[in-house]
């Protein structure tokens, strides 16, 4: 008996001889691994897991301003990993709210820029094109616009969206294109959205 249900996520203890590989975790290899990733890394350390995602990153970096702890930002992280972004830029507050993550944040790489003008300064070094997505007067559809391969998606808060700021740098700002009665999609469906948009054009599928 293992003590595991059948109806549990993941994987019980590996069957013996284990593998010897150094990728694999010996604690996971003897208790299960019951985490939230694709069969492919099953009882591989986290480490390892990382350096094979980095191999093969998509060069599409995402941004999400959070001067009101934005409750979103979990959701973003999570999306960024499903489409494996290079990394996700927190603009504004270092803190927020990481059970959206639903602990993706652990292979996703993170970045802080406490300002808007240190966050452009770093785009511009790594030669990004900054996309605002936002329903703006002006807005490009998303739907009909080629995005830049290299480039930084940025989202805005709940509510007031790209700050002013933010508007005033991007080169590039796009609209998703709705049908209801509301004035907008939160960020977290908006990124999933638009980094999904940006695989249909750029990833080799």
């Amino acid at each position: 008996m293992t003590g595991y249900s059948d109806d549990e996520v993941g994987v019980g203890p590996h069957p013996r001889p284990w593998p010897l590989e150094a990728h694999y975790d010996p604690e996971l290899l003897r208790d299960g691994d019951r985490r939230n990733v694709i069969d492919q890394y099953r009882y591989w350390r986290r480490e390892a897991i990382v350096e094979d995602l980095d191999r093969r990153r998509h060069p599409f970096h995402v941004a999400i301003e959070n001067w009101q702890h934005d409750l979103n930002i979990g959701t973003v992280v999570r999306n960024a990993n499903a489409f494996l972004a290079t990394a996700v830029h927190i603009v504004g507050d270092r803190k927020w709210n990481r059970r959206g993550a639903m602990v993706t944040d652990r292979y996703q790489h993170l970045e802080h820029h406490a300002t808007v003008e240190q966050f452009v300064t770093s785009m511009v070094a790594r030669e990004l094109t900054v996309v605002g997505i936002d329903n703006l007067p002006g807005a490009q559809p998303i739907e009909t616009t080629r995005l830049p391969k290299n480039c930084v998606l940025v989202f805005g808060q709940e509510g007031p969206g790209l700050s002013p700021q933010v508007r005033n740098v991007a080169e590039l700002v796009l609209s998703i294109t709705q049908f209801g009665s509301t004035r907008s999609i939160n960020a977290g469906v908006a990124s999933g959205i638009a980094m999904h948009t940006w695989i249909r054009q750029h990833a080799d599928l």
